[in-house]
């Protein structure tokens, strides 16, 4: 039987390989993949670069001074030497290779802006200042080890190592990034919602430990992204737990619309049991032009710009609208910290999911580099969901809570608590009332507000679907009366309402009855004041149980006990 063709081949010209439409559902996922112009989705603004070809070569070797000299046939270079380095300047030439000898200090920057600042002759200057520019475009950087490290590198910086066929690469790139250049602005950031920090405290850093171009840093209570270094990975939004960092290209909404559309499509068709399938474009149409004839026909494939951009929140979220599974083609040589994400992610889904009673692999992620053509292994069938009818939004918490919800609803198991990996940022906290005074420190700390006051009452209360496990709350507490505990509630996801973790009864001025502090606040204050030598007298300590207008009443009549009375004695005694 010969593979049906799609449509005047549109579609295999549009995705850049062939799929096979032997079935009903091949031809069904042929009508759920054409394109839909209605569903456009909301475009991010740009970052661009400019470069005027200045590149900066680093290393003392012959192998960096020729390189220097095949780079500076076409362009302006500069070969920093360190101070000690016997590479000598190169005669003069139509286009001459600077040299230049200093130590190399420090290093940053981004195609078109790298700045290097070296010493030299007892004194530490900016290089490109020193030559007349205000910075290098580009650098070579053939150190060993070489000066910038991360898992993906800077636009414009090259570090082949000792890899011949890198640096050849590199050599012929470089000349090419002269002009202007743009690209996404990848990220969206509401540091409203960002539970980094707060009042000086570090709280989630999962976004920083997941960037793999080390584009974000920390300042203080919130964070700061680089767009010049951001080169759209996508794993920061994955592991933000609050949604403060979104994907922008597209954004999470146009996404799941996206495919929430693809999806009634393959279903008017007639199609049944969808799986949807995630790749690149630089790995994954490769893959799948090589994989595509052993796939099953009801996988839909979806190219995003970057694999880890996408899931937990997508992931649920198409199982709730009824796929049958969800898979990820992981590039053959992933940057680390976007591995380690997706792993993370998938270990959620998976404990999440199965504490539901729905079985293993509705969720996986497939390695590109060890799935060859004829092993592909097939999605096998999962659960009947009826799917969720509704639309997915810009907010985080909701889609998960959307989702949850809806496979909770249909789910074999229903428990009312789903044990979850530690890394997990859903759960609960817990607070040993014998230590807590309700002084109400992790309340001003919480970012997602998941805690709060009991308004006049002493009471402590916590809505476990707002906790996203930041820890803030535990390092806040005076009296390390906090612990964290990861887990799923169902009374978290599906009521939503406070609980009272501690209350007690107020603590009344002993003059006016005014409460003004709680039982313990009180208990703690007398125990840690009574050895004091300001409160030996007993109005002082009396003074102690007035509210604020009472005391200072109190010490305002006769000098509040500290002046002598007139036949020389104390007062207050």
């Amino acid at each position: 039987m010969s593979r049906a063709e799609p449509a005047g081949g549109v579609l295999e010209e549009r995705l850049g390989y062939r799929l096979p439409s032997l079935t009903a559902a091949g031809a069904a996922r042929v009508a759920a993949l054409s394109p839909d112009e209605s569903e456009a989705g909301t475009p991010t603004s740009l970052v661009a670069y400019h470069s005027h070809g200045r590149v900066l070569v680093i290393d003392d070797g012959s192998e960096a001074l020729a390189a220097a000299q095949r780079l500076g046939a076409d362009l302006d270079c500069t070969l920093l030497v360190n101070a000690t380095g016997s590479v000598a300047p190169t005669p003069a030439r139509e286009k001459a290779v600077r040299v230049v000898h200093a130590d190399l200090i420090e290093l940053d920057g981004h195609l078109g802006a790298f700045r290097a600042q070296v010493a030299a002759g007892g004194k530490t200057f900016d290089l490109a200042v020193s030559l007349g520019i205000d910075a290098f475009d580009l650098v070579l950087d053939l150190g060993d080890p070489p000066r910038l490290t991360a898992d993906v590198l800077p636009p414009g910086y090259y570090a082949p190592g000792a890899s011949e066929t890198d640096l050849e690469a590199a050599l012929a790139e470089i000349p090419t990034l002269v002009g202007e250049f743009e690209k996404p602005r990848y990220f969206r950031y509401d540091p409203d919602i960002c539970a980094h920090g707060r009042s000086g405290l570090t709280g989630c850093t999962r976004c920083l430990d997941a960037c793999p171009t080390r584009a974000i840093r920390s300042l203080g209570d919130v964070i700061e992204v680089n767009p010049f270094w951001c080169q759209g990975a996508g794993s920061c939004a994955t592991a933000c737990p609050t949604g403060a960092i979104t994907y922008a290209y597209p954004g999470v909404e146009d996404l799941l619309s996206a495919l929430r559309g693809m999806l009634k499509r393959y279903r008017s068709a007639g199609g049944v049991a969808p799986q949807v399938l995630f790749h690149d474009a630089q790995t994954g149409r490769a893959w799948m032009a090589a994989n595509a004839d052993a796939l099953s026909e009801h996988v839909l494939p979806v190219e995003l710009e970057e694999v880890g951009s996408v899931g937990l929140e997508a992931w649920l979220t198409l199982l709730a609208y009824g796929v049958r599974k969800v898979a990820v083609l992981c590039p053959a040589d992933p940057p680390a910290s976007v591995r380690a994400e997706l792993d993370a992610q998938t270990q959620l889904a998976a404990a999440i999911l199965s504490g539901m009673g729905y079985p293993a692999g509705l969720v996986e992620v497939i390695d590109a580099g060890t799935a060859p053509a004829s092993e592909t292994p097939e999605p096998g069938p999962g659960p009947e969901i009826v799917a969720a009818g509704f639309a997915a939004v810009n907010e985080k918490r909701t889609n998960l809570r959307l989702a949850l919800e809806h496979l909770y609803e249909q789910a074999l198991a229903k428990p009312g608590i789903i044990p979850l990996p530690e890394h997990a940022p859903f759960g609960e906290i817990r607070v040993d009332r014998d230590r807590c005074t309700l002084c109400m420190a992790c309340v001003s700390v919480c970012p997602a507000a998941a805690l709060e006051a009991g308004g006049e009452r002493p009471q402590l209360k916590f809505i476990e679907w707002n906790c996203v496990q930041c820890g803030l709350c535990e390092t806040a507490c005076p009296e390390d009366a906090i612990t964290r505990v990861a887990r799923i509630s169902e009374e978290a996801f599906r009521q939503r309402a406070p609980r009272v973790l501690n209350e007690e009864e107020p603590f009344r001025c002993t003059v006016c009855g005014k409460p003004f502090a709680t039982q313990s606040v009180m208990k703690r204050m007398r125990t840690k004041l009574e050895g004091h030598w300001m409160y030996q007298q007993p109005a002082a300590l009396r003074r102690l149980e007035m509210c604020e207008d009472c005391r200072v009443k109190d010490m305002l009549r006769d000098g509040g006990g500290l002046l002598d009375r007139p036949d020389g004695t104390p007062r207050g005694g």
